[in-house]
């Protein structure tokens, strides 16, 4: 019994120790869960100037290492990487996300045909048949395939199966709308409701106002197709049919596809790059009424562009008073200072997402001899390659569009349609990387700059910075980004 007795006695020290090893144990196995978890999903967005390396890219023959990588990262780590030229086959391609899913309600009896005339240059059509496709949902039309702007600045005479696939168009909304490619014979002689549907209508409108004109009508023509919608206080599945209308059923035609792929093959060759959205073009300057910077000679010519355009109502226009509010786009060497203060390196690839910059190589040289890798559709395609899209305006802001969508970054340089439209179609691809300068407060900083009372390098690239912390729209990892909806693309953040 005594010999027993000292054995249990001899047994407890082991078993404390033991226990108390296993203790230690999982705490250690703890510890190191936390500290994992936060190298992980870190809890704030990193601090922009700090040096960060970019995702590699395989090296291509006859490719420096200069060209293919940037010395900065512009994506942040744990982000999703640029779409890959294999998933490229759309710019159109999205994740099976059940959130986008079609209602399970298909559409109900037609009560007539809803006719649209677009407006306006590709992305503000663009956007227009995306709200049209809502509104014949909500009246219980049957959608004709809209019609396109022949008549604006750019005369177009693109038909719309020359910009979008038609055939896809309509089978993809199969469950949201019906959608016929013409006006059946039968209806070609019977009287239409032309109308001028009210802007950023809401859902009250369309189905008491409007859907009132069935009980006279079956044919209802839209005179015109944007803002016509609200962006807000709408039901869920109408945003969600807006977003599918605009992302998924709006692919272009398999002739632009293919050379929007092959631009963004020949782009990524030197590596990640940046679209940047220059809407220095003539029709925006001469439309927005800004000129600085510009000769008076230019000043003269963009106005007198203004006055001669009827359906631009505004024609004395104060330039300065417009780029003190940030209603101006950045001129390229603003772009410039704006890229070098953000710290993006010499040797980064850049695609300019526009038409012809206005005055050329003229207003062009500073941020040419800040970034030598500038390149456009027409660098990178050979005449012979861009001959079936360069008389056709929206076609050729179909191809910048799949370019810009498919970068690694996109900047725009004005809040327009385009810019809208890109930031939009990112953010349901998964949130890729735009930058939103603020325009209203660099403008102040690089007139300081001007005069002399602000020096380029450290304190300019502290400032704007500072401006821009949460001016990016980043993958969806980080928890404290804070999302700015844009107009367009509310449904979608």
């Amino acid at each position: 019994m005594m010999a027993q007795a000292k054995r249990r006695c001899r047994a407890v020290p082991v078993m404390r120790k033991m226990i108390t090893c296993a203790i230690c144990a999982f705490a250690m196995v703890a510890v190191l869960s936390v500290h994992v978890h936060v190298q992980v999903f870190p809890s704030r967005v990193p601090v922009l100037p700090d040096p960060y390396k970019l995702p590699t890219t395989t090296t291509q023959k006859g490719m420096t290492e200069q060209q293919q990588s940037w010395s900065r990262e512009v994506v942040p780590p744990h982000s999703k990487a640029p779409i890959a030229p294999h998933q490229l086959e759309s710019v159109n391609a999205v994740p099976a996300l059940k959130l986008w899913k079609p209602p399970s309600n298909p559409p109900g009896e037609s009560s007539g045909y809803l006719l649209v005339h677009t407006n306006g240059g590709l992305n503000q059509m663009r956007a227009g048949i995306c709200d049209m496709v809502a509104v014949a949902r909500i009246i219980h039309a049957t959608l004709v395939v809209p019609e396109l702007d022949k008549n604006s600045f750019w005369q177009d005479t693109s038909i719309f199966s020359d910009v979008f696939d038609e055939d896809y168009f309509i089978s993809s909304l199969a469950s949201d709308v019906k959608i016929v490619r013409k006006l059946p014979k039968d209806m070609s002689g019977v009287t239409k409701a032309v109308k001028h549907f009210r802007s950023w209508s809401g859902m009250d409108y369309y189905k008491e106002e409007i859907s009132s004109l069935w009980e006279d009508y079956k044919v209802i023509r839209a005179a015109k197709s944007d803002s016509r919608l609200a962006n807000n206080n709408l039901p869920p599945d109408i945003q969600k049919l807006r977003c599918r209308a605009c992302y998924e059923a709006l692919r272009f035609s398999p002739q632009i596809e293919a050379m929007g792929k092959l631009l963004v093959d020949r782009m990524r060759a030197y590596g990640p790059y940046i679209a940047l959205h220059l809407r220095y073009e003539k029709d925006m300057l001469a439309f927005s009424g800004c000129t600085h910077g510009l000769s008076v000679a230019e000043a003269d010519e963009l106005k007198k562009i203004r006055d001669d355009t009827s359906y631009w109502k505004i024609k004395d226009i104060d330039s300065e008073e417009q780029r003190s509010k940030g209603y101006c786009p950045l001129t390229p060497t603003e772009v410039a200072m704006l890229l070098t203060a953000l710290g993006y390196p010499s040797n980064t690839p850049i695609y300019i997402a526009a038409g012809e910059i206005y005055g050329g190589d003229a207003h062009m040289g500073e941020l040419l001899t800040r970034y030598p890798l500038l390149m456009s559709k027409e660098k990178l395609a050979s005449v012979e390659e861009l001959e079936r899209f360069l008389k056709h305006a929206s076609q050729m802001a179909a191809l910048d569009y799949i370019v810009s969508v498919a970068s690694a970054v996109f900047i725009p340089t004005y809040s327009g349609n385009m810019a809208r439209a890109v930031e939009g179609h990112r953010r349901y691809l998964g949130h890729q990387k735009t930058v939103t300068p603020d325009r209203k407060l660099l403008v102040r900083l690089f007139d300081k700059v001007e005069r002399g009372k602000l020096r380029e390098g450290r304190p300019l690239a502290t400032r704007v910075i500072e401006l821009h912390k949460k001016r990016f729209v980043c993958p969806h990892f980080y928890f404290e980004v804070i999302m700015q909806t844009s107009e367009g693309a509310c449904c979608c953040a």
